[in-house]
């Protein structure tokens, strides 16, 4: 260790002798969020005291439309700062300020949803027991505006943070405990998400020894965890693989951690399981973490159809227009055919004639051969970024993904979907490996989870992990956030060519 970082431990532990509950006397990052909560909550209550102003301003609006008029008393305009308060509490109360949940997404929203919910809920019970009622019209407008500018706060928020973590600020600091094997897999995994700011910082293994060669610092051996969390002011501890051969081990790491206010994060060897499928069971003081079934099946499900043909009619709809102009084009650059038909291999390894706007010249398959040789993406996939078979008008509507509205035809035909993996052709098909034939347990989609994650960018490992995802965590939630993430995606052109 540099004598640098030994001064500065020093003078963050202070003079005080390092018992088995001495901490080290500096800002940890976690003191750090908690201040920063502390002014999302003010913004959150300044927020509501905006919308509850209008709310009560608009009232006479939504009030009117009910025969009985609301009854004027003089406690009407307490009801702003009750309802105020009482949506803070339960936004409190459940988890939207707890540090653990700051800035990953999922936890917070849903803490803000139900949150939100219950409080108009509050409202509403409130009203109904009241002798009279004093107005309708402001907790309907109150709730209607104020949950989804809590909400939009809240993104807001997490894209500063996550942009302030990805620049090296506010990162977590983590000491790894376990095997080099288990670390390295760590490495990997934290390095798909740097906005979520984990930090690996060094990492304690048995005997001290990285045969493999992580590029992670090795600064002793798993006994030394705590020594090295406080030398190096970690704020937290990831234990991995390899750190603990019995339940009474891991109980005996975390008393060496006690005092220190650091996050012990235990890695149970699950990854690419979404959150909801995972769950915590307690039996006789034992945790056991129970996984749901892969949610392939389901994907495939009513639900997602009707879903598919109710939002393929109103896109037909509202961009009908594109759709006449983007074939009369075509048509009239050269006189050839206006779609283009290839043969895809969709759910089950069922083959199928996927449509597309013609974006090519016409004899483009048969120009395929002499290029492959110039294939840029590794894997099954071809790509090239500046492809000589692609037209001028053909390489704007693959920008903006214009060729790919046809494949609307395929979605109420049932042989696509609006969100899945991408059909690839049977060939590529065969050259598939074990694993990856699961792409074909759900229908393929217009657009999908690695679309929306790099488009033509991402290396086809990287690919097939993210269509595995998708196929295993299914949910309509999922389907729904990938489309608002297509058109942001489109309308910026990542990785599109």
């Amino acid at each position: 260790m540099s004598s640098d970082v030994a001064d500065e431990t020093k003078a963050s532990a202070g003079d005080e002798p390092d018992d088995a509950f001495s901490m080290p006397k500096r800002i940890r990052l976690n003191q750090r969020i908690r201040h920063m909560l502390v002014g999302v909550f003010m913004l959150d209550a300044g927020v509501l005291f905006v919308t509850s102003v209008l709310a009560w301003y608009w009232r006479g609006s939504v009030d009117k439309y009910w025969a009985e008029q609301p009854y004027p008393f003089p406690w009407a305009p307490l009801l702003g700062p009750g309802m105020i308060v009482i949506w803070l509490l339960m936004l409190v109360l459940l988890g939207a300020y707890r540090t653990r949940n700051y800035g990953t997404g999922f936890e917070e929203f849903r803490a803000i949803t139900i949150a939100s919910a219950i409080s108009f809920g509050i409202a509403c019970m409130g009203g109904f027991l009241s002798y009279n009622q004093p107005t309708r019209g402001y907790p309907l407008i109150f709730f209607a505006l104020g949950t989804p500018l809590l909400l939009l706060v809240r993104y807001i928020d997490r894209q500063t943070l996550h942009s302030a973590r990805q620049q090296g600020r506010l990162a977590i600091k983590v000491i790894a405990v376990g095997s080099p094997a288990a670390i390295a897999e760590l490495v990997e995994v934290v390095a798909r998400a740097p906005w979520m700011g984990y930090r690996l910082v060094g990492m304690c293994v048995p005997g001290g020894q990285d045969p493999l060669e992580t590029g992670v610092p090795v600064f002793g051996d798993i006994d030394d965890v705590r020594t090295v969390a406080i030398e190096q002011g970690a704020d937290g501890v990831i234990v991995a693989g390899g750190s603990y051969s019995s339940a009474a081990d891991l109980r005996r790491l975390g008393w060496a951690l006690q005092g220190l206010d650091l996050d012990m994060l235990v890695v149970p060897s699950l990854t690419d399981i979404a959150g909801p499928r995972v769950h915590m069971r307690h039996v006789a003081g034992l945790p056991f973490v129970q996984v749901e079934e892969p949610q392939s099946d389901r994907a495939g499900g009513w639900t997602k159809r009707a879903f598919d043909l109710a939002a393929s009619a109103a896109v037909v709809t509202m961009l009908s227009p594109l759709l006449i102009t983007t074939a009369l084009i075509i048509w009239l650059q050269d006189r050839g055919p206006v779609f283009y038909r290839q043969t895809r291999v969709g759910i089950h390894g069922e083959e199928f004639q996927m449509v597309k706007f013609r974006s090519m010249v016409v004899n483009a398959e048969k120009l395929r051969a002499a290029l492959d040789e110039q294939n840029e993406v590794d894997g099954v996939l071809f790509k090239m970024t500046n492809d000589p078979r692609i037209t001028r008008f053909g390489r704007f509507i693959r920008k903006y993904s214009i060729d790919e509205l046809p494949q609307l035809i395929n979605v109420f035909k049932g042989e696509m979907s609006l969100v899945g993996p991408r059909p690839l052709l049977p060939t590529d098909v065969e050259r598939y490996e074990k694993d990856t034939h699961r792409r074909m347990l759900v229908r393929p989609g217009m657009t999908g989870l690695w679309q929306v994650s790099g488009r033509s960018d991402l290396s086809w490992a990287e690919a097939v992990r993210l269509d595995l995802y998708y196929v295993d965590n299914w949910s309509m939630v999922i389907d729904l956030v990938i489309m608002v993430k297509t058109v942001k995606a489109v309308l910026v052109s990542e990785g599109a060519y």
